[in-house]
């Protein structure tokens, strides 16, 4: 979910291009990426090249770290198109490829793996039929190439070469003076190319202007709406007309779930006690440790042993004897006078031993009780392995507390090794055990979502290869899960697992749509210890088959007959006999679509539908809309598969003012392609405003226009704690007693309650006005077809009252009404409902807001 750099993909100008047409490629800086200029021949002394743009910058690696371009080489090719390389630091065992066919639309880096670490300034040689080496340089002072073709692809394993050859090649780099700056790169001529400077300067002219109304605030309302609002209101109107309805998905509205900003652990997760298992590491988060959120009152160190492991993934324990032990919980725990709380933890000793577990806060006690442990103790609620058995309590809080500790205090000289300690509400949403906070999982329930993606987001496919998510570490006992740490930099209990996530689903009537890694990490990770970083060239190929197999196994635990299936079984002895009708996999997360996701992907998906062919699969198309790379060449690898992919997955954060300007977006998809699962969005301003909440309604208006080609929306990202915050803004923010609801939250919220599954009309018509004013007025009209019900939304974001008519069969006034209004830049709103409308010549008038969403009942 990061702002991609991203690379420009539209085709240029097709045109016959001269002797005179040549272009610079050069990289001003290593951060700055590479640049076109062109020759501009009416300059004296031969002409003088002008910058152009910035046609690709490097993908690779970190953000803020890496992402970085040394020693660029690039070159035209003899069988057409371009290729460029580049060395991405002085470690990594691998160099950047980029290709383009025509300048502008350049596909997704590859980072081809060599046999050694740092790979510096690498040169492309022409071998003549089809063939190129890439020559480069080591940190010892040799040489050494790799072959490939046109393509520039695949890569043969790298051999020795001589300076010689390397030399002859490093030669043919170009001094340009630019602006009164020399710079090194490479002069390329567009003779008897199809493209031409006229058709690449006119290309980045075409796209910065529309990129610049991208930039469309409503601070300035005032002024640029002033006759407007001299006028005092706006007139449109809307019709049904008969034979024009259509069919449009009946799953638009769902959410995404990514354990992001504590959104899990912390968070919908309702365990109140934090590292209650004594595995956080250095690795989660920079100073913790197996102690951290926790103290012994005594000042002595803690005995964290790992000889008697209660789980193999789990295998820390704290050895106590006599102390008083003291958890923090996530920034204190909230208790609520008179609600009941589970205590529990394992034990391992071989005596009689007695533990006095209590809430406190500032010394006051809000809940209290003793457990009495002994070893094979009938009254133990579990018995395990080695002498580990687990105790339960119940304590009633007799006051509310902000923020209390866990307590316990033990006594005596026998050792006693303690793990898994637990602290939950008994109130949890619908009173599952293991279960989630339930004010905000029913939040989330009144969002009506027809869908729930999870577990992530980045966290799907991890920070490296080691990181990847794996969906079988999250289910079974608590103790036997695999704890991980967090690509957005802490700790995964795990205790909000695949089954929690299916049952969840289940519970709130939404489709379950896991989202998997395609065999590649984050293009955005860390280097590994071989110092390569990015998507680290993927799982290796030896080791798919299994990587495959455990995604099948997926299927089977969801959806498989316990009878015949030990994944199916695992899910019955959890507690859900039934299948959970699993129908849709995403796999992958808006990934680079380099050469070795593209590879992977397409052994999944394609073992997936040989194997379980009623299971739809969702691909993607990269973090960011058209015309960066990554969508362009997502797009094109999807519809190269014939009918594989159901849905592609679309991601983008823009400003409000690309929402404004882009309600036209898939009006012209290909209606024979996969269908679109718009799978995270939001338009970005601080903590979220009603700016931002309209734009993405307008936006929304739009989907539902071409709800036969979208498929699946959710808004990203959805949980934020106020403490803990990693990505802004968020739909709905919170802290251990509160909740805090975005204007974004009640758009999502009333596009999802009043749904159709039949769009009846879209857009509206506006007299005397020119398109800086109907462009912000939006409306659809859809038609729930089991109930009969038909729901128009409109959308008003000019700053005067809007008067529409409604024209349609069947009209009635006084209809019932909800939505909200506001002023620009307000971060919360309050919704409200009504009954307004009034029947003139048998259509329905309405009076709508300034800067408002509504809802109305027909």
């Amino acid at each position: 979910m990061m702002k991609k750099l991203f690379t420009i993909s539209l085709a240029a100008l097709a045109m016959a291009a001269t002797a005179g047409d040549k272009v610079f490629l050069y990289s001003p800086g290593i951060k700055d990426g590479v640049r076109i200029a062109y020759l501009d021949e009416t300059k004296p002394d031969g002409g003088e090249f002008v910058d152009i743009a910035q046609i690709f910058s490097s993908d690779y690696g970190t953000w803020g770290g890496e992402k970085r371009m040394f020693s660029e080489y690039a070159i035209a090719l003899d069988e057409g198109g371009y290729a460029a390389v580049f060395q991405v630091n002085d470690v990594a065992p691998c160099f950047a490829v980029a290709y383009s066919e025509d300048l502008t639309t350049w596909r997704p880096q590859d980072y081809p793996r060599m046999s050694h670490q740092g790979v510096l300034a690498p040169v492309i040689v022409r071998n003549g039929n089809n063939s190129y080496s890439v020559v480069y340089k080591t940190r010892d002072g040799k040489y050494r190439k790799t072959n490939t073709d046109a393509q520039f692809r695949h890569f043969s394993p790298d051999i020795e070469t001589t300076a010689q050859e390397y030399e002859t090649a490093n030669q043919k780099r170009d001094l340009v003076n630019i602006g009164g700056k020399q710079f090194t790169g490479n002069i390329i001529s567009l003779e008897g190319k199809a493209q031409t400077v006229e058709g690449v300067r006119n290309y980045f002219k075409a796209l910065g202007e529309k990129s610049a109304t991208w930039g469309e605030t409503l601070n300035d309302d005032q002024k640029n709406f002033a006759s407007l609002i001299a006028k005092g209101s706006v007139e449109a109107s809307i019709e049904v007309k008969n034979g024009n309805a259509k069919k449009i998905s009946d799953k638009l509205i769902g959410i995404f779930f990514e354990d992001i900003s504590y959104a899990a652990d912390g968070g919908l997760y309702a365990e109140m006690v934090q590292n209650r298992d004594f595995e956080y590491t250095p690795k989660d988060h920079k100073g913790w440790h197996a102690f951290t959120a926790w103290r012994l009152a005594s000042g002595s160190k803690a005995q964290i042993v790992n000889n008697k492991p209660l789980g193999k993934p789990n295998a820390n324990a704290l050895s106590i004897i006599a102390d008083t032990l003291y958890n923090t919980g996530w920034d204190g725990m909230a208790l609520k006078r008179g609600e009941k709380y589970l205590f529990s933890f394992y034990v391992n000793t071989t005596g009689k031993k007695r533990f006095d577990v209590a809430v406190v806060e500032n010394g006051k006690v809000a809940a209290q009780t003793t457990l009495y442990v002994k070893p094979a103790d009938k009254k133990a609620s579990e018995r395990l392995h080695d002498g580990w058995q687990k105790y339960e309590a119940e304590l009633v809080a007799n006051a509310d507390t902000k923020a209390a500790e866990l307590r316990i205090v033990t006594t005596g000289k026998t050792e006693a090794l303690i793990d898994l300690i637990s602290l939950f509400p008994q109130d949890t949403f619908k009173g599952r055990k293991n279960g989630l906070r339930r004010d905000l999982a029913e939040t989330i329930a009144n969002l009506h979502p027809k869908f729930v993606r999870f577990p992530g987001g980045c966290m799907s496919h991890g920070d490296g290869l080691e990181n990847i998510y794996h969906w079988n570490h999250t289910v079974g006992p608590l103790y036997e899960r695999t704890p991980d740490r967090n690509i957005w930099h802490y700790h995964q209990t795990r205790g909000l697992g695949f089954y929690e996530y299916f049952q969840f689903c289940e519970d709130i009537g939404a489709e379950p749509l896991p989202v998997l890694a395609a065999g590649v990490p984050c293009q955005n990770s860390s280097q590994n210890a071989c110092g390569f970083g990015g998507q680290q060239g993927g799982i290796p190929m030896e080791d798919m088959p299994a990587y495959i197999e455990e995604l099948m196994n997926m299927i089977e635990w969801a959806n498989g007959d316990p009878a015949t299936s030990k994944w199916a079984k695992m899910r019955a002895d959890a507690g859900h006999p039934e299948p959970f009708n699993l129908k849709y996999i995403g796999i992958g997360n808006e990934d680079i679509i380099s050469t070795v996701f593209e590879e992977r992907c397409l052994m999944i998906s394609k073992a997936i539908r040989e194997r379980y062919p009623e299971i739809k699969i969702c691909g993607t198309a990269g973090p960011f809309h058209t015309p960066s790379s990554d969508y362009v060449e997502g797009w094109k690898f999807a519809k190269q598969q014939g009918d594989l992919f159901y849905m592609i997955d679309e991601h983008y954060y823009e400003s409000v003012g690309w929402f404004i300007n882009n309600q036209d977006y898939y009006d012209n998809y290909d209606r024979n392609a996969p269908k679109v699962y718009l799978g995270e969005y939001a338009a970005r301003s601080k903590r979220g405003n009603i700016d931002c909440a309209l734009s993405e309604a307008l936006h929304l208006c739009g989907i539902e226009r071409n709800g036969d080609i979208v498929e699946m929306t959710s808004y990203a990202p959805m949980l934020c704690h106020l403490k803990h915050q990693n990505w802004n803004p968020d739909m709905i923010y919170f802290d251990n007693e509160t909740i805090e609801l975005t204007p974004s939250y009640e758009t999502q919220r009333l596009f999802s309650k009043y749904s159709g599954d039949r769009l009846l009309a879209s857009g509206v018509t506006m007299e005397g006005v020119d398109n800086s004013v109907t462009k912000r007025v939006a409306a659809t009209i859809v038609e729930d077809s089991a109930s009969g019900k038909r729901y128009l939304k409109v959308v008003n974001v000019l700053p005067v009252p809007l008067t529409l008519t409604v024209k349609a069969p069947a009209l009635k006034a006084n209809c019932p009404t909800e939505g909200f209004s506001g002023k620009p830049s307000q971060e919360r709103v309050k919704v409200a409902t009504a009954v307004k409308g009034t029947i003139n010549g048998g259509n329905l008038q309405l009076q709508i807001p300034p800067y408002s969403l509504e809802v109305v009942e027909l």
